[in-house]
């Protein structure tokens, strides 16, 4: 079952105030898995933040060296999350304890660790300041012995290339690109031609993350299991308050149903009784009318025996 954003920082929450009631310490804690990272994912921020109000927010537990914001590639606007790397990896984990959870502009935001997290690709097109800011990162360096020259700082700073550099390149990539599609035209005629069958194509699988394999125990660390038992004993409560909640359903229906079942019966037998009524009426009526034509009878007969 995938969680949703707001339960992982439920989860990730919980499991720090579980650790911090039973004082573990830091090399068993959950964060050591990931002392091999210095990055982290920070998720479900407005979409009108920078990279500098970023910087300004988690710079506040250590010195940031390089920071993915991830845009959409053809409107260029903020996708709600990044990737952000410290220069000293314990800044991950107070940067996780802390803004795990809060709120920035409304909006509650889950910061965790990443274990190996691969930069982007760099483009032909990005100058060379750009990739040696996504290398080397924005970090201060520390003050050397000796102050360089003038003449050496000048050598150090990297010029942007001219637009021809960029042109010719694209055209000899794209010489190397039709190169490749010839050769792969005369390797298809080839095999067609040629009385073996194709080879099978292997498929290259993705290698997943042992933190988050939730099926897999054999050779899985007590921090990860601990957390994994935390998600199924949420879900065992979601289907449990989801079968509650079905039963009370069924049971508001019925209800429902008994209530309409009586209504209707009631109204029937308010009709019945109207009807016998308006018989009864009717009966009384004519009783009366011969009644009173008996009457008239009887006194006619009188008075012509009188006469």
């Amino acid at each position: 079952m995938r969680l949703i954003p707001l339960t992982k920082v439920k989860l990730i929450n919980e499991l720090n105030e579980r650790e911090a009631d039973l004082g573990i310490k830091e090399a068993v804690s959950w964060h050591s898995e990931y002392r091999d990272s210095a990055w982290i994912f920070v998720g479900g921020f407005p979409y009108e933040l920078t990279e500098g109000d970023l910087i300004c927010v988690f710079s506040q537990y250590g010195e940031i060296v390089n920071i993915n914001l991830v845009r959409d590639k053809k409107t260029g606007k903020s996708k709600g999350f990044c990737f952000v790397c410290y220069e000293d990896q314990r800044s991950t984990i107070l940067a996780v304890d802390n803004f795990n959870g809060i709120k920035i502009k409304g909006r509650t935001i889950r910061v965790d660790h990443v274990k190996n997290y691969r930069p982007p690709k760099d483009h032909e097109d990005i100058d060379d300041i750009t990739k040696r800011l996504r290398e080397d990162g924005c970090a201060p360096s520390e003050p050397a012995a000796a102050a360089p020259s003038e003449e050496d700082e000048q050598q150090d700073v990297p010029v942007k290339k001219a637009k021809k550099d960029k042109k010719e390149k694209k055209k000899k990539k794209k010489e190397k690109k039709e190169k490749k599609k010839k050769k792969s035209r005369e390797s298809s005629s080839s095999t067609d031609s040629s009385p073996h069958p194709p080879a099978a194509i292997r498929v290259k699988e993705e290698k997943q993350d042992a933190a988050y394999d939730k099926y897999n125990h054999q050779g899985v660390p007590e921090r990860v299991r601990d957390r994994e038992d935390m998600d199924r004993e949420m879900d065992r409560r979601e289907d449990r308050d989801n079968r509650d909640r079905r039963r009370d359903d069924r049971e508001t229906e019925r209800r429902a149903r008994d209530v309409r079942d009586r209504e209707t019966d009631r109204r029937r037998d308010d009709g019945k009784r109207r009807e016998e009524r308006r018989e009864e009426d009717r009966e009384d009526r004519w009783r009366d009318r011969e009644d009173s034509r008996r009457r008239d009878r009887d006194i006619r007969r009188r008075e012509t025996e009188r006469r």
